[in-house]
């Protein structure tokens, strides 16, 4: 479903935005995407058990809780940080994982670092058996497929589609699907150009660039200013955004517009990627320093 969103905006400039984050009440907008190809590979595999990767607030991490219970699959967690294993009831998306059937697997950051390696595979077969394993944020050929299903015939008047980035596979998606007349812009939630090959290694269209400069400090950093415009654009659109990804998306397209970065009159649709489970995590961080926190729940 694409909203239009009546921001006033100069030089003819028109906004929509797909409400991916819609798409169903719990395994949201993009995570929706990457698992449907994923959990029917991995019935066809015959696997009985699904094991994936994320951190303390990781929307992976939620949705394939629930998306394994819905769909009657074991599901592991590998979390980062083994400071966690005893603070699950602390954190509001271990706490609905393990809800929904997760079983955690706390691991120390410099372990994490591993967790593509062999050896560090094969440790988790061992302990655990047989499983069919998602990657970090999803990002697999499975997960591209499911992207490219974002952009619809009705979405070909677009000459411009912006999307967060984190792993790289939904923009991958939507690169794939794009029409030879729009130009994708994926905004980094991290710091660092190196999400270009990544991106190379499913993107088959050329019609794509990154927008580097939207990142907020890094991945899961914000700011007050980001905080005061997520704020601010639910109360004149009543569209929620999340801090770590689509937040800092939305706010580099408008301010790129006031900035004059795109042509007089163009048509552009953002992508909304879901993850608003992670605003109560990050509310919780706010709370504890004394900022001001997200209004949008």
């Amino acid at each position: 479903m694409n909203q239009k969103i009546t921001y006033e905006l100069p030089n003819g400039i028109s906004l929509e935005i797909k409400r991916e984050d819609l798409l169903h009440p719990f395994i949201s907008g993009n995570k929706f995407r990457k698992l449907k190809y994923n959990l029917l590979q991995a019935k066809a595999e015959n696997h009985e058990t699904v094991l994936t990767f994320g951190g303390a607030y990781s929307n992976h991490i939620a949705a394939v809780a629930y998306a394994g219970k819905e769909q009657g699959f074991k599901t592991i967690g590998v979390i980062r940080g083994d400071e966690l294993g005893d603070k699950i009831d602390e954190n509001p998306t271990l706490k609905f994982a393990q809800e929904c059937g997760m079983q955690f697997e706390f691991v120390t950051r410099e372990a994490y670092r591993h967790k593509t390696e062999p050896n560090f595979i094969a440790n988790l077969k061992n302990k655990f058996g047989s499983f069919y394993l998602v990657p970090e944020g999803g990002t697999n050929e499975y997960a591209v497929k499911g992207c490219e299903e974002i952009l619809i015939e009705e979405d070909a008047s677009f000459d411009y589609v912006c999307c967060a980035v984190g792993t790289g596979g939904t923009v991958s998606g939507i690169i794939n699907s794009a029409l030879p007349h729009q130009k994708v812009l994926g905004f980094p939630a991290l710091k660092g150009d190196f999400l270009k090959d990544e991106i190379r290694k499913f993107a088959t269209n050329t019609n794509w660039g990154l927008i580097t400069e939207y990142h907020f400090g890094g991945y899961g950093k914000a700011n007050e200013e980001l905080i005061q415009f997520i704020n601010q654009f639910y109360k004149q659109t009543q569209v929620p955004l999340d801090p770590i990804y689509t937040g800092k998306m939305v706010f580099g397209v408008i301010d790129l517009i006031h900035k004059d970065y795109f042509p007089h009159n163009s048509k552009i649709l953002l992508i909304h990627t879901g993850g608003l489970q992670g605003i109560q995590g990050m509310n919780t961080l706010l709370k504890s320093k004394n900022k001001t926190l997200i209004e949008v729940q």
